[in-house]
């Protein structure tokens, strides 16, 4: 299957999880599907490029330079952005749930996932400075 379709899919799909977090966050089946079977989908995809093709790739992990190397091969670039798809979304959703268990409101929400959907991390930094407001605790 050419990169760019699975690209095209798996952003598809991570979008489609981010509007439900937004639109029906509370509903049983949403929860179901950004919370496990989207990320799980998307693991797999991360699974099946890192399988297929880490092995041979020049590069690694113990220097900014060899991950620039490993990752300028296309179909590592591809698992390195289904990567962040699917632990960002995993991120949304747990937001999403904690968020109703403590009653934050949803308006309050939105600029959290958006941030957690563009920018990852800020978006959890974000999350925890409203629920540590809330909750007076980083207890999670």
């Amino acid at each position: 299957m050419p990169l760019e379709t699975v690209f095209s899919f798996a952003s598809f799909i991570a979008l489609f999880g981010w509007i439900l977090l937004v639109v029906v966050p509370a509903d049983p089946r949403a929860k179901l599907l950004t919370g496990i079977i989207i990320p799980l989908t998307l693991a797999l995809i991360y699974l099946t490029y890192i399988f297929l093709f880490i092995a041979d790739a020049p590069g690694g992990f113990g220097s900014l330079a060899e991950v620039r190397k490993l990752f300028g091969r296309d179909e590592l670039l591809l698992a390195g952005w289904v990567h962040y798809l699917a632990f960002d979304l995993f991120i949304g959703a747990w937001e999403s749930r904690d968020s109703q268990r403590l009653e934050i409101p949803r308006l309050v929400m939105i600029p959290c996932y958006l941030m957690t959907f563009m920018l990852g991390p800020i978006g959890l930094l974000f999350y925890f400075a409203i629920r540590t407001a809330k909750t007076k605790s980083l207890e999670v």
